[in-house]
């Protein structure tokens, strides 16, 4: 399918002056829709083999937002790597107390481009990379590549035409559906949706936002080309799991410890 032209546009979510309602109104979506959905259940496996040829059983996940996808991925990964845990961090924290066993959540910020020392493990990164451009992606690959450290990014996300046709139809009315069942429940959250719609308009703008600029396969070749020292590898695709077509990019050392 012919892609759209990669367009680094305006997203509200990276601004830090967002205010907190909206910043939790479109986070908690975002929440509750990956709970439901649970489209990463399926990399599990990916991530079990990464954790096993390093070495570790931590998982230090970048741009977790609320808790990205690990409130069932965590279960499903500890299924077949019995120890993982994993740390999610994020440059404006959103802790959450209803996170699996396993899962510790950094209450201060974590820029995914300067990550500290002491954060070690195998990097992740959810619906998280086409917030960097190029020449800043370029960097947090190269730093993972350059410590040796695994790293696997996935995302839903496409830059073709029907996806971005599909959003405009059926982002608004899956807001106002999946609204009742965010817990716990604001007079502002309501308020913000169905009086006066601005979360829903702003879930919209950012999601066809990160449609455009999403890296497809192509795109994260060109990011990860020279990048990485003898031993260490990139790869890159698209997988189908769930009915869902999922991007992946994996940099691994192709020597186990």
């Amino acid at each position: 399918m012919p892609l759209l032209p990669r367009l680094h546009l305006f997203e509200f979510l990276d601004q830090s002056w967002l205010p907190e309602p909206l910043r939790r109104g479109e986070v908690d979506y975002l929440r509750v829709v990956l709970d439901r959905m649970r489209p990463y259940d399926g990399v599990a496996p990916q991530l079990a083999e990464l954790l096993r040829t390093a070495g570790t059983d931590r998982v230090v996940d970048l741009c977790s937002g609320a808790g990205g996808p690990w409130r069932t991925l965590l279960p499903a990964l500890r299924a077949v790597h019995g120890q993982a845990e994993v740390v999610l961090t994020d440059l404006h924290p959103v802790p959450r107390q209803d996170l699996p066993p396993g899962a510790h959540y950094r209450d201060t910020p974590v820029d995914a481009t300067r990550i500290p020392e002491e954060l070690t493990g195998v990097r992740t990164l959810f619906e998280g990379l086409h917030h960097f451009p190029p020449e800043r992606a370029r960097a947090l690959l190269a730093d993972a590549a350059e410590r040796g450290v695994p790293f696997a990014a996935f995302e839903l996300t496409q830059r073709s035409l029907p996806y971005l046709l599909g959003q405009f139809l059926l982002v608004i009315p899956l807001v106002w559906g999946f609204t009742p069942r965010i817990r716990p429940r604001h007079w502002w959250r309501l308020a913000l949706t169905y009086l006066v719609p601005l979360i829903p308009l702003l879930v919209l703008w950012d999601g066809v936002v990160s449609s455009l600029r999403t890296y497809a396969p192509a795109d994260l070749e060109k990011l990860t080309t020279g990048l990485g020292g003898e031993g260490y590898r990139w790869r890159s695709g698209v997988q189908r799991v769930g009915g869902m077509t999922i991007t992946y990019l994996i940099g691994q050392s192709d020597r186990p410890r």
